[in-house]
């Protein structure tokens, strides 16, 4: 066999050894997983968003800690307690950081009942409920 049809045949076996090669696979660790999206938040969701006010004020909430409508709180079905979130009034593009410390009920479309002072923050009062964006900043314990 003439030396430049070896060399190619060689290049061949040898283009299709290294395709058939185990490569490592790409998988994420666990500080990649972490991460945030994007937009820069953990998590983001849309819904219906009610408040309550002084009914329950001064009640232990589901952490057991007092709540105080005066405070800048809210419920969340699932969230972890001492989650921060912030939470757009989709009709105004009003908004406020509020801290989970409480649960609510599973109302259809409900993703959140903000304290009195939240629900001020971003003039959801006179309206009562309001489809609003969730952002999740940092997880709860």
């Amino acid at each position: 066999m003439n030396l430049k049809i070896k060399l190619i045949i060689s290049l061949n076996l040898l283009i299709i050894l290294a395709a058939c090669s185990s490569t490592s696979r790409y998988t994420k660790s666990s500080e990649e997983s972490n991460r945030t999206n994007v937009s820069g938040y953990l998590e983001i969701q849309t819904g219906i968003a009610s408040f309550y006010a002084d009914e329950f004020n001064g009640k232990k909430t589901a952490s057991g800690e007092i709540y105080n409508m005066n405070e800048l709180t809210a419920a969340h079905p699932s969230y972890p307690f001492n989650t921060i979130v912030v939470v757009t009034n989709q009709k105004n593009n009003k908004s406020v950081r509020v801290r989970i410390n409480d649960r609510m009920p599973g109302f259809k479309n409900r993703i959140i009942d903000l304290s009195l002072k939240a629900a001020e923050k971003i003039d959801m009062i006179r309206d009562g409920i309001q489809e609003v964006k969730v952002e999740v900043l940092k997880w709860g314990n």
